[in-house]
């Protein structure tokens, strides 16, 4: 097992991880841009070191910086958490060559499972419904062409990288014409990767997501899925798990086609593999995230199995201490994103308390959000035994949760989930007027 792990994030993420190394007897280290100096995961590190300005690309996004740190504190494994370069395989590359193990996927798993057209047709071999579309577009006259041929309307999107960014839906040629240059310079920006495929629009339909742990021995296991329906400009708001739309037979059956699928990509570390549900009850494979996902906490919540221990301890050899056979979905969990609606410095804020509540934030008093990084505040999990104590549970934490000096969403989210359409289950990704 590693003794010390150097963090390259920052904000709820880097806390979260901070702390599963503490309980786990692991020295940390912290790195900080200039905006975030004074920060909490900084302040709750072993050791923290400033790496660079406020912008991301020259700080939580330079590698070199990063690896200094990681080389001068005997750091012996970097963890990305989710954003910035954990899906970066040239990172994960310089980690091997600089003797520093990457917390994730191996370089080669990545720029294979980037490849997401490749990806589909090795899915598609493995069992599963993949949504038909195109390897990477060579420009715009392809994607035109390719666009008949699938047949108006298709979904423009990003071959990097994940978040909703570089996304369109495509209703005509007039619309694509417009759309790629945009998607390819948001890609570009985001991921570092202008390169875009296209894929049948499937309408209406609910975005579920499967969580997968896997080992160096070969052996997965399946955690459930999320519904992860509420979006807006494809940037999530709302998770839950499981999905009221699905029956538990035909979770059973996808959850082994995608263990069988994951084997069969000699697939190792957490990943998840995402979906759309039609009302068909078809499951459409649509990609993989070879890191943890912002929502991971709500798989967590309902199955007591912490995804952050795990990437450590599979990162480091150590193979899965449980089968599938060990995983109990009972109940329900629910997330609500606590986003910031502005910038402003935190006066207050009083977290809710109480069985099954849980709060992954980085706030603390003084906390000022800065325009450089997500609005992401923190994340408000509850469960409980059924879907309907669950919803007021939520209820009750969101009216408790307090957060003075920061435009919120909370109040949204408190109407988002009192709305008769997402209290009966029947959502699906027209919820906010989306896709």
């Amino acid at each position: 097992m590693f003794s010390k792990i150097l963090i390259a994030n920052r904000g709820e993420i880097a806390v979260r991880i901070i702390r599963a190394c503490k309980e786990m007897g692991i020295a940390t280290v912290a790195v900080y841009s200039e905006a975030d100096e004074g920060c909490l995961h900084a302040a709750l590190a072993d050791e923290s070191y400033c790496i660079g300005p406020a912008e991301a690309a020259n700080s939580y996004l330079h590698t070199e910086h990063i690896l200094s740190v990681a080389a001068m504190t005997g750091a012996q494994a970097i963890h990305p958490g989710y954003g910035f370069l954990s899906e970066n395989a040239s990172f994960a590359r310089l980690c091997q060559k600089n003797g520093v193990v990457f917390i994730g996927p191996s370089p080669e798993s990545m720029e294979n499972l980037s490849d997401k057209a490749l990806l589909k047709e090795t899915m598609e071999a493995a069992g599963l419904q993949v949504i038909p579309g195109t390897k990477c577009l060579t420009g715009i006259q392809q994607a035109k062409q390719e666009a008949e041929r699938i047949g108006y309307p298709v979904m423009l999107k990003a071959s990097s990288g994940g978040g909703g960014r570089g996304i369109r839906k495509i209703e005509t040629p007039a619309e694509l014409e417009t759309a790629y240059p945009q998607a390819a310079a948001e890609a570009l920006s985001a991921f570092g990767d202008s390169s875009l495929y296209l894929e049948k629009y499937v309408y209406p339909a609910r975005h579920i997501e499967m969580q997968i742990l896997a080992d160096e021995d070969g052996n997965v296991v399946c955690l459930g899925e999320r519904d992860c329906s509420l979006q807006r400009h494809n940037q999530k708001l709302i998770e839950e798990t499981p999905s009221p739309a699905i029956s538990p037979a035909r979770r059973r059956e996808i959850m082994d086609k995608v263990i069988h699928a994951v084997k069969q990509i000699g697939y190792v570390g957490a990943g998840t593999l995402e979906f759309l549900y039609d009302r068909n009850d078809n499951f459409w494979f649509m990609e993989m995230n070879v890191r943890l996902q912002v929502e991971h906490c709500v798989t967590e919540m309902l199955t007591g199995i912490d995804l952050v221990k795990w990437q450590i301890r599979i990162a480091a050899g150590i193979p899965l201490s449980f089968t599938q056979d060990f995983v109990k979905l009972d109940g329900s969990a629910l997330e609500c994103r606590i986003n910031a609606a502005g910038c402003g410095t935190l006066k207050l804020l009083h977290v809710p308390g109480g069985p099954n509540v849980r709060f992954d934030t980085y706030l603390v008093g003084g906390t000022t959000v800065s325009p450089y990084y997500d609005s992401l505040l923190g994340k408000l999990v509850v469960r409980a035994v059924t879907r309907e104590e669950m919803l007021r549970k939520m209820k009750a934490a969101l009216c408790e949760l307090v957060v003075e000096g920061i435009p919120t969403n909370i109040e949204e989210q408190l109407r988002l989930i009192s709305d008769d359409r997402f209290m009966s289950g029947t959502y699906d990704l027209t919820f906010m007027g989306g896709r």
